[in-house]
C-alpha cells in the first residue's frame, strides 16, 4: 500500500515540475503579462479580474469542502449516523445559482466595454473636442513577412514597424496568400488578416518607448513559427524625424563605396522586379527601404554579412522554409552576392533606429509637420476669408463715401 501512495505521489511531483517548467518556456520579449500599451493594459486587466474570481470560487469551495469532511465525518461511536439532507432546499439553490450569476455579470461587462473600446478606430480628440490627424498603416501580412505603407506619408517599410508613443496609430489589414493573424502582446491584442478582400482594422498605442516583438498567431504554413516581426516605438519628435527621412529616399542615391555601388548595379538587375526601395508600392517581397537598420534577418536570423550572402546564395531555403523567394529565377555568383549585401547593409537612411526606441531621449511633437496638405488646405481657407473681409470693407467704404457725396450733393442743393 505505502509503495502504491509513493509512485503516485511521484508522477504527482513530477507533474508539478513539468509544468512549472513549461510555464517557463517562451521568449521574454513576447509576453502579455508586461503590458506597455493600451490595448495590452486592458487584456491584462481582464487577465487579473478573471484570475481573482476563479482564486474566490476555489477558495470559497475548498472551505466549505473542508468544513463539510470535518464536521460530517463518520463517527467511530456513531457509523449508521447520516447528516440532514439538503435536497430541494430552495434556498440553497437559488443561492448557488446566483452567485455564479453574478460573478460572470463582473467579468461580463469589462469584457463588453474592452471589446467595443479596442474596435473603435474613430479619430481621437484633443482638448479643443477637434478631431486628430490620424496615422494610418496599411499592413498586409505574407508568407512569411509584413509590410507596412504609411497611408497618405509615402513611406513604406517591411518588418519593423515605426510608431509614435502617445499618440494613436490606425491599422488597415489584409493578406496577399494565406490568413495570418497580426500580434504584438506587450502592445494590443490579435488580429486575423484575410485575403478575400475583407479588411480588418486595429489600433496601437504605446505608452512607452521600446522595441515590441510581433508574432503571426495563425497558423499559415512550414514557417509560421518564425513569422516575426517588431514594432519600434519612439518619441513623437523621433518618429516625425524618421517619417521626413524615409520620404527623402527614392533608391536612386548613390553609396559611398565602389563596392556597394556595383552591388547597388547587381540588386537592380536582380531583385527591383520583387524588393522595393523607397515609397514605391508593395512588390512580392519585402521593402528594403531601410534594410541596413535592422537587428535580425528575415525576422528570426543573426544580422550579419555571413548569413545575408548565405539568403541570397540559398534564398533562404533553409533559414525559411516554403518562402516565395526560392521561385525567384536569379543565379549569381558568390562575389555578387557579397556585393549585394554590401549595398543592402548600407541601407539606413535615418538616424532613428531601433537603438533610439531604447536610449531614454523624448523628443516631443504634435506631429503638425506630417500633415501639410491639410494645414495648407487651411491657410487657403483663412486667405479667402481674409480676402472677403478685405472686399467687404471696400464695399463698405464705398457705400459710406457714396452716402457722403450725397449728403455734400443735399447740403449744396440747399
Amino acid at each position: 500500500m505505502m509503495k502504491g501512495w509513493m509512485s503516485k505521489f511521484k508522477a504527482i511531483f513530477a507533474l508539478i515540475v513539468l509544468a512549472l517548467v513549461l510555464s517557463g518556456c517562451g521568449e521574454p520579449f513576447l509576453s502579455a503579462l508586461q503590458p506597455k500599451g493600451e490595448g495590452a493594459e486592458m487584456i491584462y486587466d481582464l487577465m487579473i479580474l478573471s484570475i481573482v474570481i476563479m482564486l474566490f470560487v476555489f477558495v470559497v469551495v475548498m472551505v466549505i469542502y473542508t468544513f463539510v469532511i470535518i464536521k460530517y465525518r463518520q463517527k467511530k461511536d456513531d457509523p449508521d449516523f447520516m447528516p440532514k439532507q439538503t435536497e430541494g432546499n430552495h434556498a440553497l439553490e437559488t443561492l448557488w445559482t446566483v452567485i455564479p450569476i453574478i460573478l460572470l455579470l463582473i467579468l461580463a461587462v469589462p469584457t463588453v466595454q474592452y471589446t467595443f473600446a479596442l474596435a473603435d478606430t474613430s479619430p481621437e480628440v484633443n482638448e479643443e473636442g477637434e478631431e486628430q490627424d490620424s496615422i494610418w498603416v496599411n499592413v498586409t501580412g505574407a508568407q512569411y513577412w509584413w509590410h507596412f505603407e504609411y497611408d497618405g506619408l509615402e513611406v513604406s517599410t517591411s518588418q519593423e514597424l515605426y510608431i509614435p508613443t502617445d499618440r494613436r496609430v490606425y491599422l488597415s489589414m489584409t493578406s496577399q496568400d494565406v490568413i495570418h493573424s497580426f500580434w504584438v502582446p506587450s502592445i494590443d491584442g490579435k488580429m486575423d488578416v484575410n485575403p478575400t478582400g475583407n479588411t480588418n482594422e486595429m489600433t496601437l498605442l504605446a505608452k512607452e518607448e521600446g522595441v515590441y516583438w510581433g508574432k503571426c498567431a495563425e497558423l499559415c504554413g512550414p514557417s509560421h513559427s518564425i513569422m516575426d516581426f517588431k514594432v519600434v516605438a519612439v518619441s513623437p519628435g523621433e518618429f516625425e524625424e524618421w517619417v521626413q527621412d524615409m520620404q527623402s529616399v527614392t533608391g536612386e542615391e548613390t553609396p559611398d563605396s565602389a563596392t556597394a555601388q556595383e552591388g547597388q548595379e547587381l540588386f537592380a538587375n536582380n531583385c527591383m522586379s520583387c524588393h522595393a526601395v523607397g515609397s514605391s508600392p508593395n512588390k512580392i517581397g519585402p521593402n528594403l527601404t531601410n534594410f541596413g537598420d535592422r537587428t535580425k534577418l528575415a525576422g528570426v536570423v543573426e544580422y550579419n554579412k555571413e548569413n545575408l550572402v548565405e539568403w541570397i546564395q540559398t534564398k533562404g531555403e533553409d533559414m525559411k522554409p516554403g518562402n516565395h523567394m526560392l521561385d525567384a529565377g536569379y543565379d549569381l555568383e558568390d562575389e555578387e552576392a557579397e556585393k549585394i549585401a554590401e549595398y543592402l547593409m548600407g541601407l539606413s537612411p535615418s538616424d532613428i533606429t531601433s537603438e533610439s526606441a531604447e536610449d531614454s531621449v523624448y523628443k516631443d511633437s504634435d506631429l503638425s509637420s506630417l500633415f501639410p496638405e491639410e494645414e495648407a488646405e487651411g491657410e487657403g481657407e483663412q486667405s479667402q476669408d481674409g480676402e472677403s473681409e478685405e472686399e467687404s470693407d471696400g464695399e463698405d467704404s464705398s457705400e459710406d463715401g457714396a452716402d457722403e457725396e450725397d449728403s455734400d450733393e443735399e447740403n449744396n442743393d440747399e
